[in-house]
C-alpha cells in the first residue's frame, strides 16, 4: 500500500511539473509580466524635447534603456519614445506625460527581457508615484479575476538627460502589457467598432468587468465609445468580451483628488468664478423643482 502511495505522489509530481513546463513554455514570450519583482531601468535621452512635445502631431524621440540581469550583466539597447494619452498629456493636469516605448527589433537585442515587445505604454506619476502603485495593484486584482485583462509590471524607472539640463529622477512606473498581446495570450483579436451597445458583448465577462469597476469605484468607462474598454473577439459574428484599464481615476486609486484640490484653491481666490458656480447650482435646483411639481 505504501509503495502504491508513493507511486500515485510520483505520478502527481509529474503531471505537475509538466504543467508547469508546458506553461512555462507557453509564456516565454510574455516573461516581463511572468515576474512581480519591481524592474529596474533607466532610460537616458533629451527629456525637455520629449516631455515637451504634447500637441497633436507627436514624434518619436531616439533614447536608450539600460538594465541589469539577474547576473548583473547589463543591457543596453536602443528605444524610440514619445508622449501619449490625453488628459495625463496636459501640462495643466501632470508635469511629466504618459510615454509609449517602441522597441527597435533586431536579433541585437532578443535575448533579453524587452526581445519579443514591440510597443509598450508606461504609466508615468501624475502627481505622486504612490497613485501609480495603487493602480498597478488594480491590474493585478483584475488579473485575479480573469484572464481577459491587461498584465502590468512595477517598474522604478531613472530618467537620466543626456544633455544634462535637467535633475535626474526616478519614480514608480508601470509598463503596459499590448494589447496585441492581451488578444493574443486568450486567441481572439482587437475589435475596434465603437457604439456597440453593452448587451450585445459577453455577458459573463461584461458582468465580472462592471462589478469590478464598481468594486473600484471607476466610472470612467464606457464600452460603446470604448472610453478605457478595449474589445475582443474570436470571430466578429460573436460577441466580444470587454476589457478594462486605465484606472487612475478609480476612487480606490483616488488619483483625482490632486486635481479637484488644486481645482477648488484656485476657485477659492476666484470669487467670479464661485459666483458662477453658485448661479448655476441655483438654475439647476430651480429646474429639478420644477419638474417635481409638474
Amino acid at each position: 500500500m505504501a509503495d502504491l502511495y508513493s507511486v500515485s505522489l510520483c505520478a502527481q509530481a509529474k503531471s505537475i511539473r509538466s504543467s508547469d513546463e508546458k506553461k512555462k513554455q507557453t509564456f516565454t514570450q510574455d516573461q516581463l509580466f511572468d515576474d512581480d519583482t519591481i524592474l529596474l531601468f533607466t532610460l537616458t535621452g533629451k527629456l525637455n524635447e520629449l516631455f515637451n512635445d504634447r500637441d497633436n502631431n507627436v514624434v518619436y524621440h531616439p533614447m536608450m534603456l539600460h538594465y541589469k540581469r539577474k547576473d548583473s550583466s547589463l543591457v543596453s539597447m536602443p528605444v524610440k519614445i514619445q508622449t501619449r494619452g490625453n488628459f495625463r498629456r496636459s501640462k495643466q493636469n501632470c508635469a511629466m506625460p504618459p510615454l509609449m516605448l517602441n522597441f527597435t527589433r533586431s536579433k541585437k537585442i532578443k535575448n533579453n527581457i524587452f526581445g519579443n515587445q514591440n510597443k509598450l505604454k508606461l504609466v508615468v506619476p501624475c502627481k505622486g508615484d504612490d497613485y501609480v502603485i495603487r493602480e498597478w495593484l488594480v491590474y493585478k486584482l483584475d488579473n485575479l479575476i480573469t484572464e481577459k485583462s491587461f498584465r502590468a509590471r512595477l517598474a522604478q524607472v531613472t530618467f537620466e538627460d543626456s544633455l544634462m539640463k535637467r535633475k535626474t529622477e526616478t519614480h514608480y512606473c508601470i509598463l503596459l502589457e499590448d494589447e496585441k498581446s492581451v488578444a493574443d495570450r486568450n486567441k481572439t483579436f482587437i475589435w475596434n467598432r465603437t457604439k456597440v451597445a453593452m448587451n450585445n458583448t459577453d455577458r459573463e465577462q461584461f458582468l465580472k468587468m462592471a462589478v469590478f469597476q464598481f468594486m473600484i469605484g471607476n466610472t470612467d468607462w464606457s464600452v460603446p465609445y470604448l472610453q478605457n474598454i478595449k474589445l475582443i473577439t474570436k470571430d466578429s459574428a460573436i460577441v466580444p468580451y470587454t476589457i478594462p484599464y486605465d484606472f487612475d481615476h478609480a476612487g480606490i486609486v483616488d488619483a483625482l483628488m490632486p486635481y479637484l484640490l488644486k481645482s477648488w484653491n484656485y476657485l477659492q481666490h476666484s470669487s467670479d468664478s464661485i459666483v458662477a458656480i453658485v448661479k448655476m447650482i441655483k438654475q439647476t435646483l430651480r429646474k429639478c423643482l420644477h419638474c417635481l411639481i409638474s
